[in-house]
């Protein structure tokens, strides 16, 4: 290195030493300290000129609380609830020791010792809200009070300071018992009931004065979500949840010298009684609020934020239509029923969803007899079998995933399988043998001819042809939720669960063309200080238009030429399925126009919602099948839903025909041995999905297990389906094994 060289190299070397020292000179630790001390200061400051500024408020407009308006879409009020508040202030000394004890213990075991404010929780509260996180614990009984009784719940930076004030300012001017009355008085429990005395009615039955520590400690613990720790509404995790809470609370007492051990393990959860539906919801109405209240929790807007009032929601229903499908219900079914007389009639509960295919809006929906005498709503509810209602999402599953038959053959509506009864089905590690409707045998029969009499044995097949994991998979993509739903072979008979509302959606998305629809009953939700714009529903290709098409195209021939024939009318383009799910308990009937998706069902329930019972008897009419009062209450209800009728047709493209290889010989008789397969176990709760084992001595007469499945169709002309007649699964027929075919 030459001298110019190295005299460069040393002035580089001191500009970065004399750099470094700048920047050690400008952070030393003395000008930082300054500085984070001038910040504290800063803040006290702050701090202190807000709490000279922030007075305490008189208490909100509680007293005042403002109805909330629910509308139909064209604007024409449904129903308003909350014109008054549901409380009872109750003195202090009037609630048991122990139950105060609860309270404190679930929300704030320091609260008879701090100043009325939890500075960490409420630090967290603040960051939570300025990151955008929403809603976050931590604050104390005194500050949940000051919110409750002095300010609103929206969760604001401005209000949590205010509150972090008011609350140290309380915290002075009254007692410990006086602001824990206050409390408990005002806070919100859900059931629509305000203040621990309509809370401990809502929920036990019982005066405040009367609650026990379980109760107690089970109210406290319903503070953190009234909605999700309902436990006749909780999900099963929610159930966990606030099983979880209740026992935390009962420790804290402990800890706290509230309880003792010994009487701690004495104690056992108290379940709330059934909720009481409340004054004015009678009818349908009950069940169009409770379906927005449900979108509206999906939306942001809680319970809590509900029952504040002033709201007016507008919801999807169409008020003409509503009106048609209530009448469509009464004329068909319930004219019919002897609901005193008879015990099958007493237990038959209706259930429908219709939906506007290109926008997924809930234009109708019938709940049940009345919400007032039957709280659950059969239009939401999953715990029955869609039944046969689901071999048509099977077939789609073929179209959209290519499927071959056992013989390479491309599955369409051509395509022709064995109708054999009690055919086992071939390519399967799950061995299946399902019996027909009847027991009847087909023989070689088209997939076309199979939907129209609901063929168990070839959608049986089918599905093995699909694949139960792949057919599963794109019934979750048409919207058909995972409940109770395995991926075996019986699962083509629609042994999963779902709603009216579910199958609606994914039956409308076959309307659409193959284009997800997903069922909202909310159009908007406003309020004088908040607007909720709901989401909208993501409209992604859920299968391809020529699957959705040639669907389509089959369940017209249901309705047309199959077990759907009492939907069929001139005054409209029509395409459906029936299904009749195990025993008989569930009845549907799920179709549509090019204009309308409506799917209507049947439920047989017994000892009070407790268990599922059998339909057959209804109305003195034998087997309630798919295709009878389903059927009808659907074809009623679509003519006056479309004003008489539509002249639109369906728009299909592509249809899939299928490919027509040579045919294997087909079995001349079915077995008559019984087979062990999907023979439900009788049970008081829903049926789970039947044991698949099939008959261990096949007879000889059924076709081998290594043969096609696919031949051309026979010769002799096939029977048509007799009317009434039943194509969904199991029945009660003499002779059979349950499992008939509809």
């Amino acid at each position: 290195m030459g001298r110019a060289d190295a005299r460069r190299a040393l002035a580089q070397e001191s500009r970065r030493a004399a750099k470094s020292g700048g920047i050690r000179r400008l952070f030393t630790w003395k000008k930082l300290l300054g500085t984070f001390f001038g910040i504290v200061l800063l803040g006290m400051g702050a701090f202190g000129a807000l709490y000279l500024y922030v007075d305490v408020p008189a208490a909100n407009a509680m007293a005042e609380r403002q109805s909330n308006v629910y509308k139909y879409s064209d604007g024409t009020v449904l129903a308003r609830t909350g014109k008054g508040v549901n409380r009872q202030i109750v003195d202090l000394d009037e609630v048991p020791k122990k139950v105060q004890h609860a309270f404190v213990a679930a929300e704030n075991k320091t609260f008879y010792k701090d100043q009325g404010v939890d500075l960490k929780g409420t630090t967290r509260a603040l960051l939570s809200t300025v990151s955008g996180k929403g809603k976050q614990g931590g604050s104390t009984i005194t500050q949940q009070y000051v919110k409750n009784y002095y300010l609103t719940q929206d969760p604001t930076v401005s209000r949590k300071l205010k509150e972090l004030v008011i609350s140290l300012k309380i915290d002075q001017q009254k007692s410990k018992d006086e602001i824990l009355a206050g409390y408990i008085n005002t806070a919100y429990y859900g059931r629509g009931a305000s203040g621990i005395q309509a809370a401990a009615q809502a929920y036990y039955g019982v005066d405040a004065k009367d609650l026990n520590v379980s109760q107690g400690a089970y109210l406290a613990s319903l503070l953190q979500a009234p909605s999700q720790y309902d436990w006749n509404s909780a999900t099963p995790t929610g159930k966990k949840l606030v099983k979880e809470r209740w026992a935390y609370t009962l420790r804290n007492m402990v800890e706290m010298d509230w309880l003792t051990e010994s009487e701690k393990a004495k104690l056992k959860f108290a379940y709330p009684q059934k909720p009481k539906p409340a004054a004015g919801m009678e009818g349908q109405t009950g069940y169009l609020v409770e379906a927005a209240n449900k979108e509206l929790e999906k939306q942001g807007v809680t319970e809590e934020d509900r029952e504040a009032g002033g709201w007016t929601f507008t919801l999807t229903v169409d008020k003409k239509r509503q009106q048609a499908l209530e009448k469509a219900v009464d004329d068909q079914l319930e004219s019919k029923l002897d609901r005193e007389g008879s015990k099958v009639d007493a237990t038959v509960q209706a259930g429908a969803t219709s939906v506007d295919p290109k926008t997924g809006k809930v234009v109708a929906l019938y709940g049940g007899e009345d919400y007032i005498k039957h709280y659950i709503s059969n239009a939401t509810r999953q715990d029955y079998q869609p039944a046969s209602t689901f071999k048509p999402l099977v077939l789609a599953s073929a179209l959209e995933n290519e499927s071959t038959t056992q013989d390479g053959s491309l599955i369409g509506l051509n395509t022709v399988y064995d109708g054999t009864s009690k055919r086992p089905v071939v390519g399967s590690d799950t061995p299946f043998s399902p019996q027909n409707e009847d027991d009847r045998s087909y023989g070689p029969i088209s997939v076309q001819k199979a939907m129209n009499s609901s063929v168990n044995s070839v959608f049986a097949q089918m599905i093995v042809d699909v694949t139960p994991s792949a057919a599963k998979q794109t019934a979750l993509d048409l919207g058909v939720p995972d409940k109770n739903f395995p991926e075996r072979p019986a699962v083509s008979l629609g042994t999963m669960n779902a709603s009216t509302w579910d199958m609606a959606g994914a039956y409308a998305t076959l309307d659409n063309h193959g284009r997800k629809v997903t069922p909202h009953i909310l159009q908007s939700a406003e309020h004088r200080d908040r607007t909720v714009n709901p989401e909208k529903p993501k409209r992604e290709q859920a299968i391809s238009r020529a699957s959705a098409d040639t669907v389509t195209k089959a369940l017209t021939g249901v309705v047309d030429a199959g077990s759907g024939s009492a939907a069929n009318t001139s005054a409209y383009d029509a395409a459906g399925k029936t299904g009749t799910s195990e025993d008989n308990k569930s009845a549907w009937f799920a179709g549509y126009t090019p204009e309308l998706t409506t799917v209507v069902a049947l439920f047989g329930e017994g000892d009070g919602g407790r268990k599922q019972v059998s339909l057959t008897g209804t109305a003195n009419s034998g087997r309630a099948n798919g295709g009878g009062f389903p059927a009808r209450i659907w074809a009623d209800y679509t003519l006056g839903a479309l004003g008489g009728g539509s002249g639109k047709t369906f728009d299909l493209q592509d249809v899939e025909r299928g490919e027509v290889p040579a045919p294997p010989t087909p079995s001349d008789t079915p077995s008559e041995e019984p087979t062990e397969s999907e023979e439900p176990t009788p049970s008081d709760t829903p049926s789970e999905t039947p044991s698949e084992t099939p008959s261990e001595s096949p007879s000889s007469s059924a076709p081998p297990t290594d043969s096609p499945t696919v031949s051309t169709p026979p010769t002799s002309p096939e029977l048509p389906p007799q009317p009434g007649e039943d194509d969904g699964q199991p029945g009660e027929r003499p002779g059979g094994n349950g499992l008939l075919g509809e």
